[in-house]
């Protein structure tokens, strides 16, 4: 059976015409049908946030929880099924705020999940708060004097912790934004993506023209992904030029979480039988 398209439309949206949103979704659709995955393969966790109603708008196996907490759902549902192709998804305060911590957890864990932060600088669907990725000196309704903290660099964080795949893109794009996808999912190991969504309602400075002047591919730059210490100081560059592609990928193939499971090597944990009285010494001790 050819995947379409068509198999995986879900709910109409609900984001504002024009957000950035729009070119992230289509692009998932995409590298899926690229790939001739089905929906049935496929599980999308999301928390809360603008970015995360985007499993809603598919028709694909979907976990919505609690915010920040897209990435131990994730790797849970790896290890009860290592054969379905698992997406997290989140905004930047979803991901590097409330879930930073779980985002420096996963990095070691290597679990072969994707993660895909739609990093629009700001909260959305709380109406336009600063986030973690705000620029200094932007002006919101939690900092109506202007952002003071350091802009976290994500990209850096997740060099430096280790991550296998790190990489970047600009929901403007589609095209790129497949072509990065695509390299995630067939990459073994944790593949992190972040992408620049503009959000034309609440972030009037980071705008689609904003990006355009400054975003450049890595690609065409004849950067070699798998140099670490030339993806680190690509991952430094951020204001007049701001790079897109694949920063770092990891020559060497490492372990994944999984890898670490011996009793899910032959079969997935969600096909195996259960037998209740092997839980019989186990209850009995709680009584």
């Amino acid at each position: 059976m050819t995947v379409t398209i068509e198999d995986y439309r879900g709910e109409e949206t609900a984001w504002c015409p024009g957000c950035g949103n729009f070119g992230i979704l289509s692009a998932l659709k995409k590298a899926l049908v690229e790939l001739q995955i089905p929906p049935y393969e496929v599980l999308i966790v999301s928390g809360i946030g603008q970015a995360g109603k985007l499993p809603h708008y598919m028709k694909c196996n979907t976990f919505n929880g609690l915010h920040g907490r897209t990435l131990p759902v994730a790797t849970a549902a790896k290890l009860v099924n290592n054969r379905l192709n698992i997406f997290a998804v989140g905004g930047d305060g979803d991901g590097y705020g409330e879930g930073g911590n779980h985002f420096m957890h996963t990095i070691r864990r290597n679990p072969n999940i994707k993660y895909l932060v739609h990093n629009n600088q700001i909260y959305a669907l709380t109406k336009g708060q600063a986030s973690p990725t705000s620029d200094i000196g932007f002006v919101t309704k939690t900092t109506p004097g202007g952002v003071t903290a350091k802009q976290l660099n994500p990209i850096a964080l997740a060099i430096t912790l280790g991550a296998t795949f790190v990489a970047r893109t600009f929901s403007g794009d589609i095209q790129h934004q497949v072509q990065m996808i695509k390299a995630a999912v067939q990459h073994r190991g944790f593949a992190y993506i972040d992408i620049l969504q503009p959000c034309v309602t609440f972030n009037h400075l980071n705008t689609y023209g904003w990006y355009l002047k400054r975003i450049y591919k890595l690609e065409n730059e004849h950067h070699n992904p798998s140099d670490l210490e030339a993806a680190y100081l690509k991952a430094k560059e951020w204001g007049d030029r701001i790079p897109i592609g694949i920063f770092y990928q990891n020559p060497q193939q490492q372990p994944t979480y999984e890898d670490q499971f011996p009793v899910i090597k032959e079969q997935p944990l969600v096909k195996q039988p259960i037998d209740p009285k092997q839980y019989e010494k186990l209850i009995q001790d709680f009584l």
